[in-house]
Parts: C-alpha cells; sequence; structure tokens
C-alpha cells in the first residue's frame, strides 16, 4: 500500500474531446498511474459551476422547489439552485436562481462553502449560499423545461419531508447541513444562528 506521503499525482498524456451536450461536455483525458504505469481512458465531464441556496424567511421558514426529475422519473422536494453563467458570479447566479425559481429575494447574503459534486468524473463546484430574511417580492420566472411549486417549510416540516423522502436531493441536504441538523433526532430542530462559512477559495 502507497504511503500517503509518497501518493504522486497522475501524469496527463494527453486529451481528446467527446460529444458536446446540452449541459456540459466531455473530454477524455490519457492518463498514468504513478504506482503502476498502467495507461487509461479517463472519462471527465466538463460542467459549469452551480449552485444552491438555503433561503429562510423571516418566519423561519425554508423555500423549496418541487419538480419533476427526468433522470428518476418522479417529482423531488429541492433548494432553488441552477447553473452559474459565463461571466457571473457565483453570488450572482444565487440571487437570479432564487428570484427566478421561487419569487423570493433577499439582501441579507452569507457565503458557505463550496463542494465537489463529484470529482470521480466531474470538474465543477457547487457553491452553497444562505439568503436570510428571504421575503416574496416577485412572480415565478421559469423557463421552458421547468415547472416548479415553491414550498416554504418549518424545519420540522423539512425534517418530515426528508424523514419521508420527498427530500432526497443530495446536493440540498448537503446545503441544508450546513445551517440546520437533519440527522440527529436528539438534536435542536430549529436553524443555526451563525452557520459556518467554508469557503475554501
Amino acid at each position: 500500500m502507497v504511503n500517503k506521503a509518497d501518493q504522486k499525482r497522475w501524469k496527463l498524456l494527453g486529451s481528446e474531446p467527446g460529444p458536446e451536450l446540452p449541459i456540459f461536455k466531455v473530454r477524455f483525458d490519457w492518463m498514468e498511474n504513478p504506482r503502476n504505469a498502467c495507461v487509461l481512458k479517463a472519462v471527465v465531464l466538463d460542467f459549469p459551476d452551480w449552485v444552491s441556496v438555503v433561503a429562510i424567511t423571516s418566519d423561519n421558514r425554508v423555500v423549496t422547489v418541487r419538480q419533476y426529475r427526468f433522470g428518476v422519473g418522479d417529482f423531488t422536494v429541492e433548494l432553488p439552485a441552477g447553473l452559474v453563467i459565463p461571466g457571473e458570479t457565483h453570488e450572482a447566479a444565487a440571487r437570479r436562481e432564487l428570484r427566478e425559481e421561487t419569487g423570493y429575494c433577499s439582501s441579507n447574503w452569507v457565503y458557505l462553502g463550496w463542494a465537489e459534486p463529484n470529482p470521480a468524473y466531474q470538474n465543477n463546484r457547487l457553491h452553497m449560499w444562505l439568503a436570510k430574511d428571504a421575503s416574496l417580492t416577485e412572480a415565478c420566472e421559469m423557463d421552458a423545461g421547468e415547472d416548479i411549486v415553491v414550498e416554504a417549510f418549518l424545519p420540522q416540516e423539512l425534517h418530515r419531508e426528508i424523514r419521508e423522502g420527498r427530500l432526497r436531493h443530495s446536493l440540498a441536504l448537503l446545503s441544508l447541513a450546513r445551517v440546520m441538523p437533519l440527522w440527529d433526532s436528539a438534536a435542536p430542530q430549529g436553524l443555526s444562528v451563525d452557520p459556518l462559512s467554508l469557503d475554501g477559495g
């Protein structure tokens, strides 16, 4: 077994483009394993960065969206989320997605950090934002591929959605876990007043 201190990066020998699909590009990287010099063709999905928004209203409700997801062929309860448009900051994307998908806006934003959605073959980041004191100010602006129902849940109601399997999106759960306890039944059922900022750059 390789010692952590001796572990080396894989060597990139070359790349070739794959098909370009509507929401991501495919790239094939020829990589050499430093342990045994074995060369393999790795698949990399070139995604734009994503954002996810935990929006909390002044009466302590979390804003969610319910929509049909083609991958699982069913409805899921999620957080407002979406793509960062080229040239757009992830904060601007978070504000835009919250407004467009739900009609809610906020002037009090806290960055919760970023995570890698699936580093095995994706190269993008999920940027998580907290929108405090969110209020419904506008109509939703759904695009042609969206059909969204907006609901604002109290913390105990949100726990019910998770327990009963309606809120099961892993990235939404990760974002929520940065501001409220999700799994410990003995933990307080409220929201964290001072969420931990995990900005890794």
